[in-house]
């Protein structure tokens, strides 16, 4: 089963998942500044902090399979991170507005999509690009709904 809880206006997001295991995936992502870095990612975008060493790697988690590592780096503008994480509809005005505090200018958002979900889109101190995609109730007998069982995709 997923990690992720079904959409819905009162859904709670799950606990950081704090055990170990193979990581599927996982993104590195360049910082010459790891306490800012943890700090922005940590008090910003709620992710918890699984392993560190100091100066030298960050393992940086929210819920299970939303794995980061702060590496050691610099900035660069000519390759750009961007990376989504799921999240809840109630945690989405939360992460822009904490993450605002945290660094102004940095919050893009939220915003409705066409493939029905809010996201909210962040750019770390380290120049990374984090969306934070919350997924909204699908009304089964709306236009959505009826589009995805012409093309006979089922929902949940």
């Amino acid at each position: 089963t997923s990690p992720v809880p079904p959409p819905g206006p009162d859904t709670v997001p799950p606990e950081p998942y704090r055990e170990i295991y193979p990581m599927p995936m996982f993104v590195n992502i360049p910082t010459a500044d790891f306490a800012a870095s943890k700090d922005f990612w940590m008090r910003g975008l709620g992710f918890i902090d699984l392993f560190s060493i100091p100066d030298q790697v960050a393992h940086l988690r929210r819920w299970a399979f939303q794995d980061i590592l702060l590496v050691p780096g610099e900035r660069t503008e000519k390759a750009p991170i961007s990376v989504s994480f799921s999240c809840v509809l109630g945690q989405v005005e939360e992460i822009a507005a904490r993450c605002e505090e945290l660094l102004p200018g940095s919050v893009s958002g939220p915003a409705e999509t066409p493939w029905n979900t809010v996201d909210v889109t962040v750019t770390t101190p380290e120049g990374a690009r984090v969306v934070m995609t919350a997924a909204r109730p699908l009304d089964r007998d709306g236009e959505k709904a009826a589009a995805m069982r012409e093309m006979g995709l089922d929902f949940v």
